[in-house]
């Protein structure tokens, strides 16, 4: 009884007030809590209650109302749930153990000018593949940006790791923009449980929050899939589907990493696993499989590495636009939009010189390791590649466009519409420009993986770190010259020739 009215009496010697705004120890307050007591429990009578008296019944008043104040607060502002949406998926037997959570569409433009990127993971990113593709779209592609890129990509690596190194590795370049690709190895190459998601989910949470707090734009990417079990690794446990269950799962905790953090989404993991089934089919044969997550099961080649750089460029809010080349046979005119000069119309024949190229790539659509072919497996010309051409005054059913040595016929609606040349002409007048600077991007990530792993973590970065930093920068800087001197003005020509 007497803990109650110490209880009771601590509001009080706190200076609290009653609902009248006055002190709970004024005569007017011991008025007002003898009316509210009476009303709530009348069988006490219309007497005023001495002190003690009346403390406990504040106490009675407090039990019996409470409860319902907050439940109705509670009526009044319900917590908000979901929704719980999931990917759309194939009717398909391959699927139908994976229900993975929607992702979110891609969002706003997310690069500016001069953007510093940092593509960071594990051996798949250091395989220089999606990492390369990326640097490559961003210096031909879109050139107006005037981004530089680093690759950090390091074997074996989990989140953990890059965790541990990235004040040294990475944070010292100032990355504006970066990406990350870890998972795989998270996984480790085991069974899902509650606890390995925790770890993945905290770690990578500690690493996308380093980075933004360091002042980069981050894009979380989740890991892809798996084509075999790691036969290297010595403590995997469980069957393939247990693996890409568990990879799965890690992709929706790393879209939660990204929600939380509010940081783009890049899935790699659905599209890539869809992939492995639906490709395999249309591609692949018993003498000739179609691996799009590599020989080894884990490492893809080029049609694997294509799907995760689209969903790299697509997270970064690009709108895929790279060439309008408007034309009039009519009248004998033509446009261009910006990147892009006419420099001459002669009866159906258009000058050009351009500072922007379509991306580029000729090898085999049936083969898991062509880049081609996995540009194939997702809308990446619709959306990343659109190098158009419009046509008016065709006064004939249909025309010959040729394009550098390639030529094909189009109606008269589809010119008229407009036609993707990029689409169309994997071979044209930018395959050599292009190839150029992309063996540039290639020697110098090369280098920046001997610089990272052998450089700043070995004996001479050991011995100085930052004498070992300024020297390879030196060198470093020629190669990121040479990508610059490498990427030069396309003069090329189109011929439309009206056909009956």
């Amino acid at each position: 009884m007497l803990i109650l009215v110490y209880l009771a009496a601590m509001p009080c010697q706190l200076g609290l007030t009653t609902p009248l705004g006055k002190s709970m120890y004024s005569s007017n307050s011991h008025d007002w809590l003898c009316q509210r007591t009476q009303k709530r429990f009348p069988q006490l009578g219309n007497e005023n209650l001495p002190l003690p008296a009346m403390i406990l019944a504040v106490l009675l008043v407090c039990f019996w109302t409470l409860p319902s104040a907050f439940a109705q607060q509670s009526a009044s502002n319900p917590e908000k749930m979901g929704p719980y949406l999931y990917e759309p998926k194939p009717n398909d037997e391959a699927f139908a153990k994976f229900n993975p959570r929607l992702a979110p569409p891609p969002g706003p433009l997310l690069v500016k000018h001069g953007d510093r990127l940092a593509i960071i993971g594990d051996s798949i990113t250091e395989q220089k593949i999606y990492s390369r593709i990326i640097e490559t779209y961003l210096t031909v592609c879109v050139p107006q940006y005037s981004i530089t890129t680093r690759q950090f990509g390091w074997s074996g690596e989990r989140a953990e790791g890059f965790l541990r190194r990235m004040d040294q590795d990475c944070l010292r370049f100032k990355p504006t923009l970066a990406t990350l690709a870890y998972g795989m190895n998270d996984s480790r190459y085991r069974p899902f449980d509650i606890n390995n998601g925790m770890w993945y989910h905290d770690h990578y949470g500690a690493v996308v929050k380093k980075l933004k707090n360091a002042g980069a734009r981050v894009i979380v990417g989740s890991p892809g899939c798996a084509g075999k079990i790691a036969g290297w690794v010595k403590s995997r446990s469980g069957t393939l589907d247990e693996h890409n269950l568990h990879l799965c799962a890690l992709r929706d905790i790393a879209l939660q990493v990204a929600k939380e953090q509010n940081a783009a989404f890049a899935d790699i993991f659905w599209p890539m696993y869809t992939q492995q089934i639906l490709a395999a089919r249309k591609y692949g044969s018993e003498e000739h499989p179609y691996e799009i997550a590599g020989q080894d099961g884990i490492h893809p080649g080029g049609a694997g590495h294509l799907l995760m750089a689209y969903a790299f460029l697509r997270s970064m809010g690009l709108d895929g636009h790279v060439a309008m080349i408007s034309v009039d046979l009519d009248k004998n005119t033509a446009t261009a939009s910006e990147g892009h000069q006419i420099i001459a119309v002669n009866d159906g024949m258009i000058s050009l010189n351009s500072q922007r190229y379509p991306f580029c790539a000729d090898g085999r659509v049936d083969r898991d390791d062509s880049i081609r072919s996995g540009m194939t497996l997702v809308p990446f010309h619709q959306n990343l590649n659109r190098f158009m051409l419009h046509v008016s005054g065709i006064k004939t059913p249909r025309a010959r466009v040729t394009w550098g040595e390639s030529s094909i016929l189009l109606s008269r609606q589809e010119l008229e519409a407009g036609v993707n040349l990029a689409a169309l002409f994997p071979k044209n007048p930018f395959n050599e420009a292009f190839q150029k600077v992309d063996l540039a991007v290639a020697k110098k990530q090369a280098y920046e993986t001997n610089q990272i792993k052998k450089i700043f973590h070995g004996k001479e970065g050991k011995k100085d770190l930052e004498a070992a930093v300024a020297r390879t920068e030196k060198e470093r800087d020629k190669l990121v010259a040479a990508i610059r001197n490498s990427k030069t003005d396309v003069k090329h020509q189109l011929l439309i020739e009206p056909l009956e």
